[in-house]
């Protein structure tokens, strides 16, 4: 999964370069016997100033473009995903994905923030106990941890102004 979760790394340096949290996301279709990489992307809420615009929502919405464009079920496509992508998906995300019964979630450092993991059992919140959607981490989560710091330490363009107590 390394081979892979580079491929996320590409999308998540990709933004950080446009200022943007540095998140890369990669969904991989385990269908027809093959490994195919059906979706990519990194962060894009500062430039839409949407907070819905997350790695991982943009990988769903190009997921269900490839299942129209390809005639396939929504339901059967998700079962054989893998996603893969550098930071823990937040609360928000990882919420979707389950809801989807996505097959795995691999991520790389985990986000004690936002976590849909680390901070909130997602799945027992959702209702999805069946365990069908298998989460692991700390892949590369060197690397993912060192990229967040990078942003971090920059401004955020899109960060809201600072008020001062007078």
């Amino acid at each position: 999964m390394e081979q892979f979760m580079s491929e996320a790394f590409i999308e998540a340096k990709s933004v950080l370069e446009a200022g943007e949290v540095p998140v890369g996301c990669i969904f991989l279709y385990h269908g027809d016997g093959k490994n195919e990489v059906i979706a990519r992307a990194g962060n894009n809420v500062n430039a839409t100033k949407n907070a819905t615009r997350h790695a991982e929502f943009l990988c769903i919405d190009q997921t269900l473009e490839f299942c129209t464009r390809n005639s396939l079920s929504i339901k059967d496509v998700f079962s054989k995903i893998s996603v893969v992508v550098t930071v823990e998906p937040c609360i928000m995300c990882s919420a979707a994905l389950h809801d989807l019964g996505v097959k795995e979630i691999l991520y790389g450092c985990a986000n004690d923030r936002f976590g849909g993991k680390t901070l909130v059992d997602v799945p027992f919140v959702t209702n999805r106990r069946d365990g069908q959607t298998q989460v692991n981490g700390g892949v590369c989560a060197d690397e993912a941890m060192a990229l967040l710091k990078d942003f971090y330490k920059g401004d955020n363009p899109s960060a809201p102004i600072t008020k001062t107590k007078r």
